[in-house]
């Protein structure tokens, strides 16, 4: 593990600098935008918002500026907000902890269960069902599940709440309040799991119909077991295994799926924040977010090699 960690870090900083230079290609800055909500604004005033952000520097003098404060776990600050974009950031980072969280369990489990089903009944009514129901949940954008989502279950049903992750009015304390979180979390979860469910269930029926082949199979039939114990207790953990590993390479695109959820639902995450900054041109915050987002794919994927080992210990650690 700590190989691994170190092995992250001149990672983390090249993802750093490549952020840093595309971000430089977008046009306008955070004097632009000041100016231009404020209706203009003179030459004078425009040079003394660039000398104040440090925009009137090189380009080559922000990037060492920026690997420095990275290097010291300085992001910088936030002429937005008014404040330092590591507190911003942490502010946000809860909310998303817990969407992607949830939204990996539920999509996991209950992929690698409609998986398992379709298995088991591969080339029925149950499994050309399943196919056609992930194929359908894979191909339809984020965005428009939400807005669905919203308008039936929402405003006509009236079940859940259309946005935000608590009803801030209620003042709700212990657990009423997790309770009250939970209420909210169900639309932004369910949204963002559908999609990777789907692929779940595709890759854990493909695995399985694998495994059933395997010579270990025919020799557990030998031995006198049950199809369901073969199943259970052989078969699907190595068909998991593939499931894990894809869970751990989707864990970018989730971050940023991440954005258009959270933006549709009003959700207080780091996506509504990375949503925000984008139009505010906020280059601290914008690069603040990036790089901890892929702080967390290397330590989601840190984890991911862990629990691969725990599931097939015939993995050698190198």
């Amino acid at each position: 593990m700590l190989r691994r960690l170190l092995q992250a870090v001149p990672t983390l900083l090249v993802i750093a600098v490549l952020n840093f230079c595309v971000i430089q290609l977008a046009p306008g800055d955070a004097a632009d935008v000041l100016a231009g909500e404020s209706g203009g604004a003179t030459p004078e005033y425009m040079t003394q918002l660039r000398h104040r952000f440090g925009l009137d520097r090189s380009k080559f003098v922000q990037l060492a500026v920026y690997v420095k404060n990275v290097l010291g776990f300085d992001l910088g600050y936030s002429f937005r907000d008014g404040m330092p974009v590591r507190e911003l950031i942490l502010q946000r980072l809860g909310p998303t902890l817990l969407l992607m969280g949830t939204t990996i369990v539920f999509s996991i489990v209950l992929g690698v269960f409609l998986g398992l089903v379709a298995a088991a009944h591969v080339n029925t009514w149950r499994d050309n069902l399943l196919s056609v129901l992930s194929l359908l949940s894979y191909a339809t954008p984020l965005f428009w599940v939400g807005l669905m989502l919203i308008g039936v279950f929402s405003l006509k049903l009236g079940w859940f709440p259309t946005s935000g992750m608590e009803s801030v009015a209620a003042f709700y304390e212990g657990w009423d309040r997790v309770v009250d979180i939970a209420h909210h979390l169900v639309l932004p979860a369910l949204t963002l799991s559908l999609f990777y469910m789907a692929l779940y269930t595709r890759l854990m029926r493909a695995a399985m119909l694998e495994q059933w082949g395997m010579d270990y199979v025919t020799t557990a039939r030998a031995k006198g077991l049950t199809e369901r114990r073969i199943a259970l207790r052989h078969v699907l953990r190595n068909a998991v295994l593939p499931v894990v590993t894809m869970a751990g390479v989707q864990i970018g695109a989730l971050l940023g799926g991440s954005v258009v959820v959270e933006t549709v639902f009003g959700w207080p995450g780091m996506g509504l924040l990375a949503f925000q900054s984008l139009f505010a041109r906020d280059v601290n915050l914008l690069l603040g977010i990036f790089f901890v987002s892929a702080c967390l794919v290397v330590v989601v994927n840190l984890l991911v090699d862990l629990v691969y080992f725990a599931l097939d210990p015939r993995i050698e650690v190198r």
